[in-house]
């Protein structure tokens, strides 16, 4: 007995799922790509500098909000133990930059505050960060 004959049909190739699959490593990439991006210390509104460089993302960062509460890396600290930090921070790391980053509002005397406890710390020195101001 003979079996009717199937007609051909063309393969069909089902781009459904590849699609998904692109759009779940779209996603992926997008979502890790957002980690990736400088967030040091605390978000505080920076003064505008045309001379901007960027510096070192391992850099400790003493951070000033505009309540004047200081932060060393995202950890709250005060004025008399900023120096211990900071020794502390140093030796862990060949890295001997710290990265002030004071808001705008922040009073001109914390900020020297700030930079004359940093300044105690045997081979320490100092970066201000800013943000990038347009011309």
């Amino acid at each position: 007995m003979r079996l009717p004959e199937e007609p051909d049909q063309p393969y069909q190739l089902n781009i459904l799922p590849m699609i998904d699959v692109v759009f779940a490593l779209l996603t992926f990439f997008i979502m890790s790509t957002l980690t990736l991006t400088q967030s040091q210390g605390l978000p505080v509104n920076l003064p505008g500098a045309q001379t901007r460089k960027p510096i070192d993302t391992e850099t400790p960062t003493v951070t000033i909000d505009p309540q004047g509460n200081l932060s060393l890396d995202s950890k709250s600290i005060d004025v008399a133990a900023l120096r211990d930090g900071i020794k502390a921070k140093l030796e862990k790391t060949a890295q001997k930059t710290v990265l002030i980053r004071a808001d705008e509002a922040v009073s001109h005397g914390k900020v020297v505050a700030v930079m004359d406890a940093i300044r105690q710390v045997p081979g320490a020195k100092l970066a201000i960060e800013a943000d990038r101001v347009k011309k």
